[in-house]
């Protein structure tokens, strides 16, 4: 069964938001900044960064190579392997360590995230957001690629400022749809008060429940976190 989130908010917008938000934040960072810790366990900002580049470079390269296979994941659906293989994701996070710090000047990295995102901004308005694309091991519709990468953009920058109390927030856009995700993978709307950053570090395991938050939400508490 697929989540319809038609009318919640517009993907491209999404993206266009949640990577312009990013971006500005990167865009600030000099070296010492990106060796700070942050939200992501063992990893700086630069590895991060570098991280997300590869995201962006991941939606290029899906974009531009449309398929003609039916969609067996859609935006929400996408999130539901996320923890399947934990030790393919402890070899990813070395990856990306190891990979960031061969960057000596971290001005290249700032650049080649910040140009590679630009591009998926612009590759992402111009598709078709009907048209079937692969992209890790799923096909998507476009449209629902997109969102993914709203969604992955805006939890990331909430672990890309944890270090950085100065730096701007999410983009509202990316917000609403890490949002709309969430409530589709728990299967209604979130029954407590929370603001869409708090939801967004709580059902992602980046802030500790409370008695009270666990009671309002049942025998649901014990599916979080939804994604990470």
């Amino acid at each position: 069964m697929t989540a319809d989130l038609s009318g919640t908010f517009d993907p491209v917008d999404a993206l266009r938001a949640s990577y312009g938000a990013f971006a500005a934040v990167v865009e600030t960072l000099d070296d010492d900044a990106s060796w700070l810790p942050s939200g992501c366990t063992g990893w700086a900002v630069r590895d991060l960064v570098f991280h997300c580049a590869g995201d962006a470079q991941r939606a290029l390269v899906a974009l531009h190579t449309p398929v003609s296979a039916p969609p067996d994941r859609d935006s929400v659906t996408y999130w539901r392997d996320w923890g399947a293989d934990q030790t393919g994701a402890a070899n990813g996070r070395r990856w990306a360590r190891v990979s960031a710090s061969m960057f000596l000047d971290f001005g290249q990295l700032r650049a080649l995230y910040l140009e590679t995102a630009a591009a998926t901004v612009v590759a992402g308005a111009a598709a078709d957001p009907t048209r079937t694309v692969r992209t890790q091991g799923h096909v998507l519709r476009a449209g629902d690629l997109l969102t993914t990468l709203a969604v992955e953009a805006t939890v990331h920058h909430l672990d890309l400022t944890v270090s950085l109390p100065g730096a701007a927030p999410p983009a509202p856009e990316g917000l609403a749809a890490v949002r709309a995700t969430l409530d589709g993978l728990l299967g209604r709307p979130v029954p407590l008060d929370w603001s869409d950053e708090h939801y967004a570090r709580a059902a992602t395991g980046r802030a500790p429940l409370t008695q009270e938050e666990r009671r309002a939400l049942g025998s649901d508490a014990d599916r979080l976190p939804l994604l990470s």
